[in-house]
């Protein structure tokens, strides 16, 4: 499998890293936007039953390119960090590091990964809240449909928009390390 993302990396290195790049901006530039554009403008009705149905739908929109975003984004992960050989550069095959350079690379990449799959577990959290939220709208608990959105948009839209600008800086740190 390791040689097969090598190779993979090699034949198709610049597409792989655009698809990597892309989907952060589709992901984290979308969370953006939904919570300084459109949480803003949804927070101006009147109506607060037509206000949440329209901040579920805008969330509803956001996900159905966050989640294949997000996909993408952990593929390419996977992909780049076999296929530029951060392992093989930090650590010799029985485990002993060999650079010290090379190894706070390696661990640097792992950290990456590990926000990166904070923030799919939190998007999973959104998408269930956004649905409880949907049934509750449908069943007029204004409450509960409250409380699911305002978790939304006041914790975990932020908490990921934080963690994707750090994973994003991450990124530009190893693809400038060498």
């Amino acid at each position: 499998m390791k040689d097969l993302m090598y190779q993979l990396f090699a034949d198709h290195r610049n597409l792989i890293i655009f698809l990597h790049v892309i989907s952060a901006v589709i992901w984290v530039g979308g969370m953006i936007t939904m919570r300084y554009a459109a949480h803003a403008s949804c927070s101006m009705i009147q109506d607060p039953k037509m206000r949440m149905e329209r901040a579920a739908h805008a969330l509803n929109r956001l996900f159905t390119l966050a989640w294949p975003a997000a996909t993408v984004l952990i593929i390419t992960a996977v992909i780049m960090a076999v296929g530029l050989g951060f392992r093989a550069a930090a650590v010799d095959e029985l485990g002993n590091v060999i650079d010290d350079y090379a190894m706070s690379l390696y661990q640097t990449v792992h950290i990456k990964e590990a926000i990166w799959m904070i923030m799919v577990a939190n998007l999973g959290a959104m998408m269930y809240r956004r649905n409880q939220a949907v049934k509750a709208l449908a069943s007029e608990n204004l409450p509960r449909a409250k409380a699911m959105l305002e978790m939304i948009s006041k914790y975990m839209v932020p908490l990921n928009i934080v963690l994707g600008l750090a994973a994003i800086f991450m990124g530009v740190v190893l693809r400038n390390a060498y």
